[in-house]
């Protein structure tokens, strides 16, 4: 039971350059970086990653005034999913259904907006909102969500900083396995934009993108690059055990079969490329490949100087004699999604299953000769022979590092 075999059978998301999957696709492939200007209170003018999906497609307007940009991005995604899944929704034993988003941080927005709210009015909290409590609770975005499809088995989220949308698809395939649920949500979300503090520790961290051009503003792996474009989005994956979903005739996307999360147990934010190439390795031996298996690497490299040499030094040593191993980023048309990043990197890169094409990573006028990966596909997209294997790598700060792999299914 354990050895469960777990398929992706539904999959819905929001991204700044895309609401669905074949837009999203169709924006990466053609090169399309969505980054535009906020102003972003006590800072100014800051590139960020702007989602512009519907809400209102599944929440009313009073749900969306009474709950947080976090869970409206949860229920989008997890709606989209649930109707690519093609699952009797109406027919389903709504208690064998379980909720796991990956987080990178929650409340900050709302407790930042109420506190400037009753700034306004000599900070009596008599104006502070009675929504706040519900509002900022951890397990707030999986909770709306449960709330609006009516789940009334398990929800919660995963606090793993960057690392967190891989770590929501791990215990959602965890939790199936273990025979707890028969149907999960499982994914990454992110409502950062929401924030000043975000912004405002990575300029203090030296780390916060600037460029004239936004679009251009997040450039991992370019040695001009200067730091993260913060953005929102969500992933939401919908996972079964194999078997359930053939019984039903399901659309099958994918398959999971490896997974691995380590700790560098050293800097709070320096990132460690043994240990990151120990979580790698260890996916891969999950998963019962070679290095030279794997057809494409989504890289997590976020743009700042010593993370993108970190991790590029972790993959060229794993990576070391695979000459049909390709690698790419996604960061570098949305930005840095934090919790939803591992999610919405991954999703980009299922499509290549069929159209056997690597997306690019853009932005790259001159690559960091520390960061000259093997095959690293660079500005324009690439076809190769065959794609049956992605592997996606996301890490957080606190030195936690996550790795997902994935195949094209077969019987």
């Amino acid at each position: 039971m354990l050895n469960s075999r777990i398929v992706i059978t539904g999959l819905g998301l929001t991204a700044p350059n895309g609401n669905t999957l074949s837009e999203f696709r169709e924006n990466l492939l053609a090169g399309v970086a969505k980054i535009e200007v906020l102003d972003m209170r006590y800072m100014g003018p800051v590139p960020a990653g702007v989602c512009n999906f519907e809400a209102r497609k599944y929440q009313k307007r009073k749900e969306i005034r009474n709950g947080t940009r976090a869970g409206s991005i949860g229920i989008y995604c997890s709606r989209e999913a649930l109707a690519d899944s093609q699952l009797d929704w109406e027919s389903f034993d709504k208690s064998r259904a379980g909720i796991y988003f990956g987080i990178t941080e929650h409340g900050n927005v709302e407790t930042e907006n109420e506190v400037y709210n009753i700034s306004q009015f000599d900070y009596d909290t008599r104006y502070w909102s009675h929504h706040h409590n519900p509002r900022t609770v951890a397990n707030n975005p999986a909770g709306e969500v449960s709330i609006n499809l009516g789940v009334t088995g398990p929800h919660y989220t995963i606090g793993a900083a960057c690392a967190a949308g891989n770590a929501g698809l791990i215990q959602g395939m965890q939790m199936l396995r273990l025979r707890e649920i028969d149907f999960a949500f499982a994914g990454g979300i992110s409502e950062s934009i929401q924030t000043f503090g975000i912004f405002a520790g990575f300029k203090s961290q030296g780390a916060l993108a600037k460029h004239e051009d936004p679009t251009k503003a997040s450039r991992p792996f370019d040695v001009a690059r200067n730091g993260i474009v913060v953005s929102e989005g969500g992933a939401v994956y919908t996972l079964e055990r194999l078997e359930d979903a053939r019984s039903r005739g399901a659309p099958i996307i994918a398959e999971i079969i490896g997974y691995h999360i380590n700790s560098d147990a050293g800097d709070a934010v320096l990132p460690d490329s043994v240990r990151q190439a120990e979580c790698v390795r260890a996916a891969l031996a999950m998963a019962g490949l070679q290095p030279d298996q794997v057809d494409i690497v989504n890289t997590h490299a976020t743009a700042t100087p010593q993370g993108d040499i970190q991790e590029c030094k972790a993959l060229g040593e794993v990576f070391a004699d695979c000459p049909n191993t390709y690698f790419n980023n996604t960061k570098s048309y949305i930005g840095h999604a934090m919790g939803a990043a591992g999610a919405l990197e991954l999703a980009g890169n299922i499509p290549a299953f069929e159209d056997l094409t690597v997306h690019p990573t853009i932005n790259i006028d001159e690559l960091d000769e520390e960061c000259k990966l093997p095959n690293l596909v660079v500005n324009n997209p690439l076809r190769i022979d065959k794609v049956d294997c992605i592997l996606n790598n996301s890490f957080g700060m606190l030195g936690i590092n996550s790795c997902l792999i994935i195949k094209r299914f077969t019987e």
